[in-house]
C-alpha cells in the first residue's frame, strides 16, 4: 500500500470511494444519500481542501482522507479539520483508514500546523491522540463527539467553525 498526495487524475475515483464508504452510515438518516463526497468536491473547488491523501495497491485507490481549515473564534489559526475520511466497504477493518489519519497527521505536523479538530467516535479516534477539551468546542456538537488533537504547546480557548461546505444543502 502507498499513500500520497491526491492528483487531478484521482477525483473521479475519490467521489466513488467516500459516496460509497458512506452510503447506508449508521450517523445518516435512514435511506439518505451521502454528502461526503460533494463536501470533498466543494472544499477542492474553493481551494480549501489543505491536505488529501489517497491510499492505493496495486488494484487501486482504497482510501481517501481530507483536511480543511476551521476558523478559531472568526480566525484562522493555522487548525485543521480532519474529514471526511473513506475507505472502500470490502477494505474496510484492514487498518487502511489509520494509516491515512496517521500519515495526515505526521504531514500537517511538518507543516508546522498548530492543531486538528474532528467530528467522531472517540473510542476510535483516541487512538491517535484526540480527545474531548473543554476549552475547544463546536456549536452544536456534542462535546465527547467533538475531538481535538493540539500538535503545538496549546489549545485556544473558543469556538471552532469548519469550511461553510460542510453547512450546504445538497439536494
Amino acid at each position: 500500500m502507498k499513500i500520497r498526495l491526491e492528483t487531478k487524475q484521482d477525483i473521479n475515483q475519490i467521489e466513488a470511494i467516500t459516496y460509497r464508504a458512506f452510503e447506508n452510515h449508521p450517523h445518516h438518516v435512514p435511506g439518505a444519500k451521502p454528502i461526503e463526497h460533494k463536501i470533498v468536491n466543494k472544499l477542492r473547488q474553493e481551494r480549501a481542501l489543505t491536505l488529501s491523501l489517497v491510499c492505493e495497491d496495486e488494484t487501486g485507490i482504497i482510501g481517501h482522507i481530507a483536511f480543511s481549515p476551521v476558523l478559531i473564534n472568526g480566525e484562522p489559526l493555522s487548525w485543521y479539520g480532519l474529514g471526511p475520511v473513506s475507505v472502500v466497504p470490502e477494505r474496510q477493518s484492514e487498518g487502511i483508514g489509520g494509516k491515512l489519519i496517521r500519515e495526515g497527521i505526521a504531514l500537517l505536523r511538518e507543516q508546522s500546523a498548530e492543531g486538528i479538530v474532528l467530528l467522531g467516535e472517540p473510542q476510535y479516534y483516541g487512538r491517535f491522540g484526540f480527545e474531548s477539551r473543554a476549552e475547544l468546542v463546536c456549536e452544536g456538537v456534542p462535546a465527547e463527539f467533538f475531538l481535538v488533537l493540539p500538535l503545538q504547546a496549546r489549545t485556544p480557548k473558543g469556538v471552532a467553525t469548519y469550511h461553510s461546505a460542510f453547512f450546504e444543502s445538497y439536494d
